[in-house]
């Protein structure tokens, strides 16, 4: 079977340190890497984009050094497919809220430090592989993952400045009632199942739930916030957390579901994430920190409403 075919088709998903250039994984991989015409519009001519093919594990590409001697550089952005963050449009283009932020960042980029720069979409729908990829990468890899900042993460990952907030609401089906509070957890949720999305704060909480109020009680880990959402619609016997915004478009889409607000946790912000010690680092910061800063631009704010709608917007903004 030939190297490229081989490589792109079944590389398997062991989290080994990535030896190649990403030069070499894209060139492996000029097969099935189609070229995105999303946003070709509006852009500089030195910023174009790809979308590679399924992704083989944590990659390596350029320093920031190098591509400032070079005077070109290939980026990767992983992202989790995301309803108003990162999805395809009608029209099959990819879009959303963090998707368009860090379209405006590599055109800072070329912009401001003259690199012509192309960028690399690859897809991760699990959310903890996600995560492993961007953390063992090297080099200009970034990640959009809606990914909480928290202390233990900063020692393994860097992360852009906060770019919004979020709540993480406690939900079940709608037939279970309303908690008056968390303390009668242990008598309403008894017989219910938690559903852990592993890897994140949610199945952090989720634990600190059964550890306090409901000491072996069920568990039935969900691989998708939308399985998450559709097991929790099916019947009244689940519960889970989940970002207030997946809660938010699932009620507007008819699922029969109900927060309990006694449960929320309105303490998280999210931001862009990096390999620890990234080069790229400080590029990012400078341009989340120039003009008066980008999460408050009118560009990113006309972002927000448009892909989540005003009250969302504004209720994720802070505004």
């Amino acid at each position: 079977m030939p190297f490229a075919q081989s490589f792109c088709s079944a590389i398997p998903t062991l989290r080994l340190r990535a030896v190649l250039a990403f030069a070499a994984v894209a060139g492996a991989c000029a097969a099935q890497a189609v070229e995105d015409p999303a946003r070709a519009a509006g852009r500089g001519a030195a910023v174009t984009e790809v979308v590679a093919g399924d992704p083989p594990g944590p990659l390596a590409a350029k320093s920031f050094r190098q591509a400032r001697e070079d005077g070109r550089a290939r980026i990767i952005f992983f992202y989790v497919p995301s309803s108003g963050f990162a999805y395809r449009d009608r029209e099959g283009n990819l879009t959303g809220v963090t998707v368009e932020l860090l379209r405006d960042f590599a055109s800072s980029v070329a912009d401001t430090h003259g690199i012509q720069v192309e960028v690399a979409w690859v897809e991760e729908p699990r959310w903890a592989d996600f995560y492993g990829y961007v953390r063992d990468s090297e080099g200009g890899v970034f990640g959009i993952g809606n990914v909480t900042i928290t202390e233990a993460r900063r020692a393994e990952l860097d992360f852009s400045p906060p770019y919004l907030n979020n709540i993480a609401v406690l939900v079940t089906n709608e037939q279970v009632p309303e908690l008056a509070s968390m303390e009668e957890i242990g008598e309403a949720f008894a017989g219910l199942t938690a559903l852990p999305y592993p890897g994140t704060l949610h199945e952090a909480r989720l634990n600190a739930i059964r550890e306090r109020w409901l000491p072996g009680i069920p568990i039935r880990p969900v691989a998708s916030n939308d399985e998450l959402v559709s097991r929790l619609a099916s019947e009244a016997g689940y519960f889970g957390y989940i970002d207030v915004y997946n809660y938010w478009r699932a009620r507007q889409a008819g699922q029969p579901l109900r927060r309990h607000p006694v449960g929320d946790d309105s303490s998280e912000t999210f931001g862009v994430i990096l390999p620890h010690g990234s080069d790229w680092t400080p590029v990012l910061r400078e341009f989340f920190q120039a003009e008066g800063g980008y999460a408050r631009s009118a560009r990113f704010q006309e972002l927000l409403r448009r892909h989540l709608g005003d009250e969302l917007a504004s209720l994720l903004s802070g505004g």
